[in-house]
């Protein structure tokens, strides 16, 4: 799951949480450590999460602050904890203020009530934590832009000085901000002057300053307003261009709307009620695919009976089904003859088994065509042998001894001159339509003694690097081997086997 999926699952929680958060403890347990969890800190590891820091000031004795998370030994980030019932105020901070003091090699303290994470640092002053945030997430309200700096805090991209340096900028940018704010809601005399001085020929006099005083609130609402009807004319417009957009070629026959389908589709207010379960079910299959597609164009559609993922919200584009609506959970997966196929699923996290499948209903409607080179053309897939077993026998066919001309991935065809080209063009070709997927796939493949591909080149036995990654490729392999290996890797992927096909001589 990514850290955008792992940060909303925590947000539906939460509203279904605060009424039993009725103590400190309670909000710790419930709403902090998931937080620390999701940020990829081990809450259960002594030695990387800190319960019950020491923090002791002077001759003050027995200073706790909540957690601390530590680094090769030493604490870099400090978390402070109030109830959730609490609005954090300065009198919070000072507790904060003392611990950040008594514990000088770290550059970050939190300050919470499970909701707002309240980011300090001492930029203005070493040591001292500095009197203002520089960066305020409040688990109930944030955008996309809010993760990706909050991003820069979990375990795998934690980067002290690349930190700092941004904490800079997030520090002035939201002072910024504020004022801009406080100027468009109450117009300080500066600010209208400056405006007067620019239109105005005359002397901007106290009275002609009053004058503009209004002029310009007015001119500030109405800019606005225009601002966001443009934007939301531009939204409807792209909304409009997408609910239009005719079915794909390629998707075969229409799917019904079912009648309940039909009915959410001209009334939103039928009773249907998207469940927690539901959403953290849409947010795994998100994650599953990032990378795919363009994870806009995935969207959820909720009917009484069960929950439909769609791309382009268009019902002809299923990718996947929950039916949650008893005990017992299914999620609906699509085969080729766009037949709903419901397997039992115990936990929401037993989506991502699936993955393959739910990758391979979506690359349906959204085939990514890439080249790997100058002599890849466009063609339709012909009939050459597979690496797969022959249905009739059971017998695989057998490559040693043949040489390729050329191979044929999902419809593009790629003139090669070795079983060794094959092999990296294969690798080229599928890395490009998910470049992160691919580094976590490859890996994965493995023989009986030692891996097929590895970051580590000492395990192999002839090692190339495989262009633009950090992983090496074995080469020492026959015909045969580097056909079951693509056809692996090809499966693993989540694409069907049947995208690719070798011309031999």
């Amino acid at each position: 799951m990514d850290f955008i999926d792992k940060i909303q699952a925590l947000a539906v929680r939460i509203p279904k949480q605060l009424e039993f958060c009725t103590t400190e403890e309670a909000t710790k347990n419930a709403l902090v450590l998931p937080f620390i969890s999701a940020l990829g800190y081990d809450i259960f590891n002594p030695t990387e999460v800190v319960p019950e820091f020491t923090a002791d000031v002077g001759t003050k004795k027995g200073e706790k602050v909540d957690y601390a998370i530590m680094q090769a030994g030493d604490p870099i980030i400090l978390f402070e904890c109030k109830w959730v019932g609490v609005d954090l105020s300065d009198t919070h901070m000072s507790q904060l203020f003392r611990y950040f003091a008594a514990v000088p090699k770290v550059r970050f303290g939190i300050l919470t009530n499970g909701v707002i994470y309240r980011f300090y640092s001492d930029l203005d002053s070493p040591n001292r934590i500095d009197d203002k945030p520089f960066f305020e997430f409040n688990m109930l309200d944030f955008q996309d832009r809010h993760v990706e700096e909050l991003k820069k805090f979990t375990k795998s991209t934690f980067d002290l000085n690349q930190i700092l340096d941004n904490a800079r900028e997030l520090k002035y940018t939201a002072a910024i901000q504020r004022m801009i704010t406080q100027e468009f809601e109450q117009p300080t005399d500066d600010f209208v002057r400056f405006f007067a001085s620019r239109v105005y020929s005359g002397r901007v006099t106290q009275t002609v300053l009053k004058q503009f005083d209004e002029i310009v609130r007015k001119a500030l609402r109405r800019y606005l307003s225009d601002y966001y009807m443009d934007r939301l004319k531009s939204a409807m417009e792209s909304s409009d261009r997408i609910v239009s957009q005719p079915p794909s070629q390629e998707t075969g026959s229409d799917i019904p709307l079912d009648a309940e389908e039909s009915d959410i589709l001209g009334n939103t207010e039928n009773g249907i009620v998207t469940t927690e379960d539901e959403l953290e079910a849409f947010y795994a299959v998100k994650s599953i695919l990032r990378g795919v597609v363009d994870v806009r164009r995935i969207c959820l559609r909720d009917v009484k009976t069960y929950c439909s993922v769609l791309l382009d919200d268009n019902n002809r584009r299923p990718v996947c089904r929950f039916h949650f609506n008893n005990e017992q959970k299914y999620l609906g997966l699509f085969d080729g003859d766009k037949k709903d196929e419901r397997v039992v699923i115990d936990r929401i996290d037993d989506i991502y088994k699936y993955a393959e499948r739910i990758i391979a209903a979506a690359s349906v409607y959204a085939p990514v065509a890439v080249k790997v080179s100058s002599a890849a053309t466009s063609v339709a897939p012909i009939a050459v042998q597979s690496a797969k077993p022959q249905k009739s026998t059971g017998q695989r066919i057998r490559y040693t001894g043949t040489k390729p001309s050329a191979f044929v991935f999902q419809g593009h065809r790629y003139e090669v001159n070795s079983w060794r080209d094959a092999m990296f063009g294969i690798f080229e070709a599928v890395r490009k339509q998910n470049p992160k997927r691919f580094e976590e796939v490859a890996v994965t493949l493995v023989g009986r003694k030692r891996p097929y591909i590895t970051p580590d080149q000492t395990l192999l036995r002839s090692a190339a690097l495989i262009p633009d990654t950090g992983l090496y490729a074995e080469t020492n392999l026959d015909a045969d081997s580097i056909a079951s290996l693509c056809f692996d890797l090809v499966k693993r992927m989540g694409f069907p086997t049947t995208d690719l096909y070798f011309e031999v001589g």
